[in-house]
């Protein structure tokens, strides 16, 4: 990952704790709050405000909570609710779309679409099948879709929402796309993080054993 992009990421769980403290009727945060929050140093949480002009508050008085939230919003472009399609509303696609949390992080799923549709609507929100997904996303301006589809699906859907418009999107799929100049792609393959967490578990037991015996 860039450097800019571990950048934006920081941006994005300030803005996370930022509500989540908001929620609680809190009015101020320190940086020391949010640095021990997601696990990094307040001088970098300073160096984040300073560089992207978010100089409100300081040390002793703290930032005032609204504001960073604004000044955030502004900068990430999220000071809207962002449209997005699920693409595949199968098991995991019905469950993202079933997830209240996207709304409080102002995600608004507005569609799913699916090749085979069972449910006209899932909590409310409307399926409808591949055929008038073009549409759809020019009338509505969708630019980011969540896919959901099987393995041998995703090239071909991948093809389909760059015809649409997409220009960005989360994998679901159990198969890594690659981003292009048109579209960017963030891949999340659940089973892979299972694994790796499961070897990253393995190799402290085996460090641990080693330096009992040694």
């Amino acid at each position: 990952m860039k450097a800019s992009d571990d950048h934006t990421t920081r941006l994005i769980k300030y803005k996370r704790i930022l509500i989540q403290l908001k929620s609680l009727g809190l009015e101020k945060v320190f940086s020391s709050n949010l640095g021990d929050a997601i696990g990094i140093n307040p001088t970098l949480v300073r160096k984040d405000f300073s560089i992207m002009n978010m100089t409100q508050g300081n040390r002793k008085g703290g930032y005032r909570i609204s504001e960073l939230i604004d000044s955030l919003n502004n900068i990430l472009g999220t000071s809207e609710l962002q449209d997005v399609v699920v693409i595949g509303c199968g098991n995991l696609g019905k469950a993202l779309i079933k997830h209240e949390a996207f709304y409080k992080e102002g995600i608004n799923i507005s569609a799913g679409f699916d090749s085979n549709p069972r449910e006209a609507e899932i909590n409310g929100i409307p399926i409808y099948p591949m055929e008038i997904l073009m549409n759809y996303v020019t009338q509505h301006e969708i630019r980011v879709a969540i896919l959901c589809v099987p393995a041998g699906a995703a090239s071909h859907t991948r093809d389909k929402l760059s015809e649409a418009g997409i220009q960005g999107i989360l994998n679901f799929a159990p198969v890594e796309l690659k981003s292009t100049e048109e579209q960017k792609i963030q891949n999340v393959n659940i089973c892979l993080e299972i694994e790796n967490l499961f070897f990253q578990i393995s190799s402290k037991g085996q460090a641990l054993r080693s330096t009992k015996t040694n």
